[in-house]
Order: structure tokens, then C-alpha cells, then sequence
């Protein structure tokens, strides 16, 4: 069912584009250091926040792409995504929660506190692999299949200079 649910077309692009948008983030990141460079997918393509200009982000998207159809699908994976962050934050969530079942009066939760703080903190340390896994099985895809990049649109994001990369495929 999951796999099913994977394959719909929607979700399917969604994870292909938030692939090469991660891919692109560590091109860019590599061949431009010290620049700031954030980024979110949606099923018509992805958005770039950063100081590029658009020949970097041009040559970026393409060097992704062509990297991750010639087999390097591992790029689609970033340390700094959401999920990571979502997964970590439910984990240690989840390891406070348990720490405090349980406890009525307000001495009681005061009494688990460094229990909870334990058990969220070790939730943290086995979350981090998790967030990768869930990454790679689950919100990106490491395979473009017959992704195209349709354009690539110099814009701002509020204050922030952004590009927006259209893909269809």
C-alpha cells in the first residue's frame, strides 16, 4: 500500500524534485562555499533561496541531474532537510512523553524531568539515522527517471534573492 501510495504521480514528482533540489544543494554548496542555500519541492518543481546567480543555479540543476541519472542516487539525501528535523522532533516528543506517562500531579512530572530530558536526548541520538532512512524510503527519490528541467526563474523571496526550477517529467 505505501509503495502504491509512493508510485501516484503527484507524490512520485514531489520526490523526484525534492531529490534534485537536495542534489543541487549539495553541487552548489560544494562549488560555492560559504554561501547560504535553502530550498523546498512541490510537484512543479522546486525553489533555490540563496545569493546565485541564475548561470550558478543553471549549472548546479544540470550537473545534479546528469550526476543522479549516471547512478550517484545518495546525492537526493541532505543532512539539513525538514525531515530530519520532523523525525528528530517526533522522536525526542515521543521519548519525553513516555518519560512523563503517567505522572498526574505536577511534582510527579517534576520528579521525571531529567528522565524525560534523558529519554529525548537518546531519542535525538538514534533519530539521526532515522531521518536519513525515512528521507531516502520515503520524502525524496534519488532516481529522475525522465525529469527535464523546463526553466529556471530569477525571483525574490521576500528579501532573499530565490530561483524558481520548473521540471516536468
Amino acid at each position: 500500500m505505501l509503495n502504491t501510495f509512493l508510485q501516484h504521480p503527484i507524490i512520485s514528482r514531489i520526490r523526484r524534485n525534492h531529490g534534485l533540489e537536495h542534489a543541487t544543494i549539495h553541487i552548489l554548496s560544494k562549488n560555492h562555499p560559504g554561501k547560504a542555500i535553502a530550498g523546498h519541492s512541490d510537484a512543479g518543481g522546486f525553489w533555490l533561496i540563496g545569493d546565485l546567480d541564475t548561470e550558478q543555479v543553471r549549472a548546479g540543476v544540470q550537473q545534479a541531474l546528469t550526476r543522479m541519472r549516471n547512478g550517484e542516487h545518495k546525492l537526493a539525501v541532505h543532512p539539513n532537510c525538514g525531515t530530519n528535523f520532523v523525525t528528530s522532533g517526533m522522536a525526542a516528543g515521543l521519548g519525553a512523553v513516555l518519560a512523563l506517562f503517567g505522572a498526574r500531579r505536577w511534582r510527579d512530572k517534576l520528579y521525571r524531568l531529567p528522565l524525560a530530558m534523558s529519554l529525548a536526548t537518546l531519542a535525538l541520538i538514534f533519530a539521526h539515522p532515522l531521518g536519513f532512512l525515512v528521507q531516502e524510503r520515503l520524502t525524496t527519490s534519488g532516481h529522475p527517471g525522465d525529469m527535464e528541467i523546463v526553466e529556471i526563474i530569477p525571483t525574490r523571496r521576500g528579501r532573499f534573492k530565490a530561483h524558481r526550477v520548473v521540471t516536468r517529467g
